[in-house]
């Protein structure tokens, strides 16, 4: 199996660490181990764990870390990083967003509005499916993931319009979907991006639960890190960015008095600093990988235990 994945923004994110030889670091998405391995080889008697909830992730990370006795790996999901430390405190944490390269581009995965293969896009490979989703969910259901997630202008019409061809037949495949979104869409609305790309992105989201896993999971990994520690997370569209974007501007908030307060009563003082605000690629990434073009880093340090 080759799971082949091109880390967006990749010195940037691991220098954004500022990797201690004798630190402990999470990988939280490790992936295709593109990031974990630049951090094993900067360790000497310090600890990664690697992290991925994907089942052909896991299979590529034990092949490509097996040779580092100071990295664990462990099939779970970011919101569970707690448990998965037991206590312990980290030097530096890294999530990097969204789906994989290899996840698009292996179509029976059913990631991808280029391929056609069952609708499926779980990244655990466990749960219920995007063909799950599609088949059962009602017209107001599908209506609100696509417009909350996916910010789809034609939500109401591509949810009543799958209701109605699931009625004649289950819908199985990518392609499927995609002939029933363009039906629900007028011609100059498909002229800027693919028509499926917004529809995809929320059903996706909904499927692996993303925006609630990172909702828990970004107070969980800033209180998993220790004084001095860096939460570093690459995004890949507005929704996660906003959220990161607001809850790091959160944990960098100090007092909170009214302005006109002559002194500080609230006694709140910053829990970390924001060092990594929104960094975009480089146009030179761009010409090498097309798909970096919607990412963001944005990376935090904490200031202080509690």
């Amino acid at each position: 199996m080759e799971f082949s994945h091109i880390p967006v923004l990749f010195y940037e994110t691991v220098n954004s660490l500022n990797i201690k030889p004798d630190g402990l670091y999470v990988d939280c998405t490790a992936g295709g181990a593109g990031h974990s391995k630049a951090i094993a080889d900067r360790l000497t008697t310090g600890r990664l764990i690697a992290i991925d909830r994907d089942p052909d992730a896991i299979e590529i990370l034990n092949e490509r870390l097996g040779s580092f006795p100071q990295v664990t790996i462990v099939q779970n999901t970011f919101n569970n990083i707690k448990e998965i430390l037991s206590g312990a405190k980290a030097d530096g944490i890294i999530a990097d967003l969204g789906v994989s390269s290899y996840q698009l581009d292996e179509a029976s995965r059913g990631f991808s509005f280029h391929k056609n293969a069952e609708l499926d896009m779980r990244m655990s490979k466990t749960g219920r499916s995007a063909k799950d989703i599609v088949n059962s969910y009602s017209v107001g259901e599908l209506t609100r993931v696509l417009r909350e997630y996916g910010e789809e202008r034609y939500a109401n019409r591509i949810a009543n319009n799958i209701v109605t061809a699931r009625e004649k037949k289950e819908i199985n495949t990518t392609f499927e979907l995609i002939d029933i979104i363009k039906s629900s869409m007028p011609q100059k609305a498909m002229r800027d991006s693919h028509p499926a790309r917004r529809t995809f992105q929320a059903l996706r989201i909904e499927v692996n639960a993303e925006l609630e896993q990172l909702n828990t999971g970004l107070d969980d990994m800033f209180d998993c890190l220790k004084k001095g520690g860096r939460l570093s997370v690459i995004t890949f569209h507005s929704l996660e960015d906003r959220m990161v974007k607001q809850r790091f501007n959160s944990f960098a908030q100090g007092c909170t008095c009214p302005k006109d307060f002559p002194v500080c009563v609230c006694g709140k003082t910053p829990r970390g600093k924001v060092i990594i605000k929104g960094l975009a690629p480089s146009e030179e990434e761009l010409k090498s990988n097309p798909r970096a073009h919607s990412a963001r880093l944005r990376a935090v340090e904490k200031l202080k235990d509690e």
